[in-house]
């Protein structure tokens, strides 16, 4: 992928991973790509670099625009290693007059880079650089997702560099929002608020209503990860208060795991009990459901239906891997209950209820525990569990 051209004299120059899967717990079937901005001016600008081992992408774009020498100034809006991998050597090419970061960010950079010696210089919020025609100014946002995070802004081009903020994990040739399904694009979007930016919401509606103080309107928001937005932006900017904010809608997702089929027959039969009642449901049967679909279908649900059979006095692995994940992400203002089978012990459903409670589920039931194959009466049970589920959702969550 040639770089592109995003506004004058602005170039996307960055690298597209067609490979990875994984991004430290979170699938990403369909890649990823590590974006990084060059602006030429009277002082020639690279923001981020991208990821190691693909650094040579990196400069060909580079090359295709200018001499990757002419470069003076670097800024460092994100120190993760998918955005600063290629730093020392970027340093080592451009021999850059000045590197800029945020305070947070030089602890990450020596945190990093123990013998790397940079010309920092540290910004802070509000903080402005003139590099000819064009003024930088640096907004801090930190713990979005990472301490040391800030975003960048091109005041006379409207161009807002965003950092992690509004991206997705997507590898495409596309470059812009309009190039591509909008429904897919929202679809990757929520995915990665989700599995990324969720556990720090409080800060993510801090940031947004603090962009509006500042009376920032970009024309073009400009992400580290997929697309760029210059169409859709009221659209994403407004998903993501609502994100944020975690606004629910009548939802139910029922996560479970399975062993010989009773807990999947329960599953079924509170699904019923939920649809009867025309609330929406996801059954996600957690052998062909990976956690990180698990968390996105959760972003906008107010109710959480746990489901294990116990094994070994505990609950299946791939439901303690979800729950695990989940509680990191910090979802807010849930509803949940549980629902097990069993031989002998039976313990699963008093565990999930354990881990609903610690991650401040309101547990709306005891939940339902069956001893080995459910017949007509268990069924009934898990239905009525799951209408007694739709009629607390309907109670908390006005109808559209």
């Amino acid at each position: 992928m040639a770089s592109v051209e995003i506004k004058k004299d602005i170039y996307w120059v960055g690298a597209i991973d067609w490979d990875i899967r994984d991004f430290h717990g979170y699938e990403i079937p369909h890649g990823t790509t590590y974006n990084s901005y060059l602006v030429v001016d009277d002082k020639t600008v690279l923001f981020d670099t991208v990821k190691k081992g693909f650094m040579d992408e990196l400069v060909d774009n580079i090359k295709n625009v200018i001499n990757p020498e002419k470069i003076d100034y670097l800024v460092i809006d994100h120190v993760e290693l998918d955005h600063s991998g290629c730093l020392p050597d970027i340093v080592a090419l451009v021999k850059p007059e000045k590197v800029f970061c945020s305070p947070m960010g030089e602890k990450a950079i020596r945190g990093h880079f123990h013998n790397l010696d940079l010309p920092l210089e540290i910004v802070k919020t509000g903080d402005e650089i003139s590099i000819g025609k064009r003024t930088i100014k640096f907004l801090e946002s930190r713990m979005l997702h990472w301490p040391d995070s800030m975003c960048s802004y091109l005041q006379e081009d409207k161009v807002l560099i965003s950092n992690d903020i509004f991206g997705q994990h997507w590898a495409m040739n596309e470059r812009f929002d309009d190039e591509v399904s909008f429904d897919n694009l929202m679809f990757e979007s929520a995915k990665y608020y989700a599995n990324i930016i969720l556990p720090y919401s409080p800060v993510a509606i801090k940031f947004l209503d603090f962009v509006t103080e500042l009376n920032i309107k970009p024309e073009i928001l400009a992400t580290d990860h997929g697309v760029i937005w210059r169409t859709h932006i009221d659209k994403i900017l407004a998903a993501y208060r609502k994100w944020a904010l975690q606004k629910a809608k009548r939802k139910a997702v029922i996560v479970y795991g399975t062993m010989w089929g009773s807990t999947d027959m329960m599953a079924k039969s509170i699904e019923r009990g939920l649809v009867e009642e025309r609330i929406e449901v996801k059954s996600l049967n957690l052998s062909s459901t990976h956690r990180s679909e698990v968390i996105t279908e959760i972003l906008d649900a107010k109710a959480v239906i746990f489901g294990s059979p116990t094994l070994n006095n505990g609950i299946l692995p791939s439901v303690a891997d979800s729950l695990t994940y989940i509680k990191g992400l910090r979802p807010k203002d849930k509803i949940g209950a549980a629902f097990g089978s069993y031989g002998w012990g039976g313990e699963a459903v008093k565990i999930l209820n354990q881990w609903m409670l610690d991650m401040n589920f309101d547990i709306v039931d005891d939940g339902v525990r069956i001893k080995y194959i459910p017949n007509q009466d268990d069924l009934k049970a898990c239905v009525q569990l799951g209408k007694l589920v739709a009629g607390k959702v309907k109670e908390l969550v006005p109808e559209n």
